[in-house]
């Protein structure tokens, strides 16, 4: 095929993601091969691709290509989680554009809208991500609200309710009032704010003495159960067993003494508001104080408040300060900072809320999941994740599993009339648990059996919450392969455990520690082996990308102006493992010329013509390519092996960009409009395949396009670069590749001549090299003619008076040039070589005179140092000689 002057990422992207599920390059299924399997961390149906999921869902895709090039029979199992909350709050939003309450809807008829929007948007986020490449089993697509995967965690919450494991009780929750449901405490994001701090008068009872509090929450007073104080607070002795009124609505609540106060915090006396804070409930509980609750669901005072019913929790703050200061019970205000939790999907300001939910006990499953990461069977990646995971285990709360929404998995409870509740798979199974309790089994004939249950159904209902997300997806590697319906079937048995899982590290506990748990409680074995924890995707200023800084760029923007393996390699360039990444377009843009230098390498091989009579002259070049790649290779495995990506492709680089495209492609170019020999040809074109295999998982587009070019023959139909053999790492001749390195910096010092005397690079230069090293220069000398334009070498013994001379490693070379050395300029420049040397020589000699770092460095180590200072000394010695010479 003929080949543009320039690589275009849009022909070529869609081009070939339609020719690979075309050809069914992605799908998997049971073999005798070794399985890699990878599952997506679920997008939300209601997420659109941000720069967070770019830098995840690269990162897997490299994984996964890399495994398939392996010869692995790689998995990755796509899809996206129904996300309770945020989807319901989408479909509310869209009700209410089309002029439709919530409330005046049937929970049947909610949930058919419900389906319609996710029908619509759900699969957004996934088309999206096959702009990016990723090489996703698209027949395995699933969906945590699919009936396989509902039946699972409906399955899963009866198998753990009848282990004990589940229980119902009034528990303090985090609540949601913009979602109007509880959260779990690891939905709830901290976040630092300005408020401000409100010191209140309470009159005390029988006197006219005040007594004054400091709260941020004056809009709760009115549900204060006492004030307590500390009983070593010598201020407040006299206050013991005495009374005071809440103001404005004058009810009388009494002091009590408890240590849990803070003495110098505030004025030292504490509301106590049971209905409205986790600590205060607790101290409420321990001086059996009543629980007053004077919040609606949806954050506004309801008539228990007496006062501003009906208005919003943060209106009321600003008014209820308002009617204080006119009744005289504000004595002040001061500005304040504190921690105030918010809801992760609503942003809502959370309110603690004594509420009936349903909760799953964590401490007896944490027990494996823990172990399984201290002893290093499921590794987390980087290591410095481990301490965070155990303090979380260790510290297990029970897990609030029940939402008060409508969109999810509905918990499997039923209740009759009378208060009664039974756990059960349908109404059918839940009339029989009924039946069971009122004990009339092996009593009553069938047919009364019957009639019982036909009188009690019209009473029986199921719970109306449903379960939080994260139950349906800590079951995800288990379900996607229908392990629950199925638990022995061909997939389950061959592609779990899977392998690796990449997601965010702030998902650890509440969705990755889950899935460990669930793998033991319900597979009797981990679900994965390693965890690659991604950092959060910043902007150049260090801030989080987010819509409302306004600093995230459209990834599908930065596809279109840089070709998906541009922004890939971009992404990657800057993310190193676990660490946050500052990004910049500037790495896309890096990411794309990184691909055009590729296609003109391309282009510039694809442009020689052959002459089969001419012999091979670039044996050694070829040979030092060959030596080259292999050391490279074995570097970007040994990153691999330990999650190194970033470091991966940037060795990947080097390799193409220095040592292919600027050194070996110029070692054996032809003379300009001159041919090459069919070996050297051969070779490279061979070199040019391996690369396009290695860089494969990083680039997929643009080395599949070059791979079908005609240059490397003919291809079948399933002979493609998403399939070539990967390359394995063969034998690299250290002694080569170090001789090499001096070669190249002695065609860089002749260079270095060139610019610093202003000589033309087509005026050859005659060479002389006084040789102190074993190299032999000879088998070398075709490269340096090529690379430095060199006519002539002479091999000498001693200096060449007049001569511009310079060391590389321990060799003196000698330029002799027309002109008369300035002998002033070449002594004010050897001067400064010395005076470098020199420098180095003592910091060298520093740390060999350390006795702790010879006592503790390793032997190679120790000599590398050793090694640097006898090659100093040697250069030192050289120019000492050269200062000599000149200066006569």
């Amino acid at each position: 095929m003929s080949i543009s002057t320039k690589y275009d990422p849009a022909a070529t992207e869609d081009k070939w993601y339609s020719y690979w599920i075309e050809k069914n390059f992605f799908h998997s299924e049971p073999d005798e091969r070794e399985p890699y399997t990878i599952v997506i961390p679920p997008p939300n149906v209601t997420g659109v691709l941000h720069m967070g999921h770019m830098l995840n869902n690269t990162i897997q895709d490299v994984l996964i290509r890399r495994a398939r090039m392996q010869g692995k029979n790689a998995c990755w199992v796509p899809g996206t989680d129904h996300a309770s909350i945020a989807t319901e709050a989408k479909v509310v939003a869209m009700l209410k554009e089309r002029g439709i309450s919530k409330k005046d809807l049937s929970r049947e008829e909610f949930l058919k809208y419900a389906w319609e929007w996710k029908e619509k948007y759900g699969g957004i986020i996934l088309d999206q991500l096959k702009k990016l490449g990723a090489s996703c089993d698209w027949e395995r697509t699933r969906f945590t609200m699919e009936d396989d995967l509902s039946e699972a965690v409906i399955d899963s919450f009866i198998h753990l309710y009848k282990k004990g494991r589940i229980y119902r009780g009034v528990r303090m929750v985090n609540w949601d009032p913009a979602g109007k449901t509880a959260v779990s405490d690891e939905e709830v994001i901290r976040k630092e704010v300005n408020q401000k701090l409100y010191y209140i008068k309470y009159s005390v009872s029988g006197t006219n003495d005040f007594l004054t509090i400091a709260t941020t929450r004056p809009e709760t007073i009115m549900a204060d159960a006492a004030i307590c104080v500390n009983p070593n607070d010598e201020r407040y002795q006299h206050l013991k067993g005495k009374k005071v009124f809440v103001p404005l609505i004058n009810r009388e609540i009494p002091v009590i003494q408890d240590e849990y106060v803070t003495m110098d915090f505030g004025t030292g006396c504490l509301k106590v508001t049971p209905a409205h804070d986790l600590n205060d409930y607790e101290l409420g509980v321990k001086h059996k104080l009543p629980v007053i609750d004077i919040l609606n669901e949806d954050g506004t005072l309801n008539e228990l408040a007496v006062v501003l019913v009906g208005e919003d929790r943060f209106v009321a703050r600003k008014k209820i300060a308002v009617l204080l200061e006119e009744a005289g019970h504000l004595d002040k205000v001061e500005d304040y900072k504190s921690q105030v939790g918010f809801s992760e999907r609503t942003n809502a300001a959370i309110e603690p809320k004594l509420s009936m939910q349903w909760f799953c006990k964590m401490d007896e499953m944490a027990k494996p999941a823990l172990k399984d990461v201290l002893d290093g069977d499921v590794k987390l990646i980087p290591e410095k994740f481990v301490n965070t995971y155990r303090h979380w285990m260790e510290n297990v709360r029970d897990w609030n599993i029940s939402r008060q929404l409508w969109w999810g998995q509905q918990i499997p409870a039923w209740y009759d009339d009378k208060g009664n509740w039974v756990v059960a798979k349908t109404k059918e199974e839940a009339l029989d648990e009924f039946l069971k309790l009122k004990d009339i089994d092996g009593v009553f004939t069938e047919t009364e059996i019957h009639g019982f249950k036909h009188q009690l159904a019209p009473f029986v209902t199921q719970d109306p919450d449903v379960m939080d997300t994260w139950f349906s997806s800590w079951l995800w590697p288990i379900s996607v392969f229908n392990g629950f319906k199925d638990p022995d079937n061909k997939d389950i048995n061959y592609y779990y455990p899977t392998n690796d899982l990449v997601t965010a590290p702030e998902i650890l506990f509440f969705w990755v520690a889950r899935m460990i748990m669930a793998g033991h409680e319900f597979r009797g074995q981990k679900p994965f082996t390693n965890v690659y924890l991604t950092g959060i995707v910043r902007d150049k200023l260090g801030r989080k990308m987010s819509k409302s800084l306004g600093n995230s760029p459209d990834p599908i923007g930065l596809i279109e102006k840089y070709g998906a393996d541009g922004v890939r390699v971009g992404m990657l360039l800057c993310s190193p493992a676990g660490n946050d990444l500052m990004f910049d377009e500037s790495y896309c843009e890096q990411g794309r010329n990184f691909a055009n230098k590729i296609w003109n390498a391309f282009r510039l091989v694809k442009g020689w013509e052959v002459d089969e009579n001419l012999e091979n002259p670039n044996q050694q070049a070829i040979l030092w390519f060959e030596n080259r790649f292999n050391e490279a290779l074995a570097e970007i495995e040994e990153n691999f092996k330990q999650y190194r990506l970033s470091e991966a492709l940037m060795a990947c680089y080097k390799l193409v960009w220095d040592d292919f495209c600027a050194w070996y492609l110029e070692m054996v170019k032809p003379t300009y409009q001159h041919p090459i020999d069919a070996e050297t040809l051969k070779v490279t074109i061979g070199f040019f395949e391996k690369i396009l295999t290695l860089l494969h998982p990083f680039m997929p587009f643009l080395t599949e396009e070059l791979w079908h070019d005609e240059l490397f023959g003919e291809k079948g139909e399933l002979d493609c670069c998403i399939v070539a053999n990967y390359p394995v790492v063969g034998k690299a001749d250290a002694q080569l590749l170090k001789e090499v390195e001096i070669i190249k910096g002695l065609v860089a010092e002749i260079r270095n001549v060139r610019n610093t005397k202003q000589i033309s690079p087509k005026e050859a230069l005659p060479l002389a090299i006084k040789v102190n090293s074993s190299l032999d220069f000879e088998k070398w000398l075709n490269i340096v003619f090529k690379l430095a334009n060199i006519n002539q070498v002479e091999f000498v013994n001693d200096k060449i008076p007049g001569a511009v001379n310079f060391m590389v490693g321990n060799d003196e070379f000698f330029i002799h040039l027309n002109e008369a050395i300035d002998i002033d300029v070449e002594i004010e420049r050897l001067n400064g070589e010395l005076v470098y040397l020199q420098g180095f020589l003592k910091s060298v000699d520093a740390k060999l005179s350390n006795e702790r770092f010879v006592q503790n460095a390793k032997p190679e180590i120790i000599q590398n140092e050793r090694n640097k200072k006898a090659d100093a000394e040697s250069k030192i010695n050289t120019i000492e000689e050269s200062l000599a010479a000149l200066k006569g």
